[in-house]
């Protein structure tokens, strides 16, 4: 089993089948594998047991988690947060529904200290398996998002301000702040 979350295990089974990326720039890695996603500085017990790291995002190295931003056991209700490979952090899915419905739009995620978002031009073509991850998505009762940046904004409303308070004193003991 790959992860105690139903939905991602089958999605790895998927990711597993294919030699084509499910979407643009993501590749699924060790399930909350802390230290392949986070650097040193960053060691902290309490910082580390609330996020489980789950996938790259993007070609240049950003990485996906989820962010335990309750006591909730089931890790697919909790908000999916990015960490960019050159710095900016952002809450970007309520749930991890929304998040499969992000990685349905097929383009990579562009992470910087102010936001993140994801953009496609309309003539961009799609990952080699992109079909065949859109039919997995609607056998599940989903569709790819038509708007991701309405998804990344109302994750941010909900969430962003609390995830900014959790994350600073963290980042400020790095030195990073």
């Amino acid at each position: 089993m790959y992860s105690p979350i139903p939905v991602l295990n089958e999605l790895k089974d998927l990711y597993d089948s294919t030699r084509e990326f499910l979407a643009d720039g993501f590749e699924l890695y060790g399930y909350d594998d802390k230290g392949r996603y986070f650097p040193q500085e960053l060691d902290d017990p309490d910082f580390l047991s609330r996020l489980v790291p789950f996938a790259q995002a993007n070609g240049s190295g950003s990485t996906y988690a989820i962010w335990r931003s309750s006591d909730e056991t089931d890790l697919a209700l909790l908000p999916v947060v990015v960490f960019g490979d050159e710095g900016g952090e952002h809450v970007i899915a309520r749930d991890f529904r929304e998040f499969l419905r992000l990685l349905g739009f097929d383009t990579e995620i562009t992470v910087d200290h102010d936001s993140a978002y994801y953009f496609r031009e309309d003539d961009d073509g799609h990952s080699g398996s992109h079909e065949l991850f859109v039919e997995w998505l609607r056998q599940r009762g989903l569709e790819p998002a038509d708007d991701p940046d309405a998804v990344v904004a109302a994750a941010g409303e909900i969430h962003g301000e609390r995830f900014r308070a959790w994350i600073t004193p963290f980042y400020e003991k790095a030195g990073w702040a």
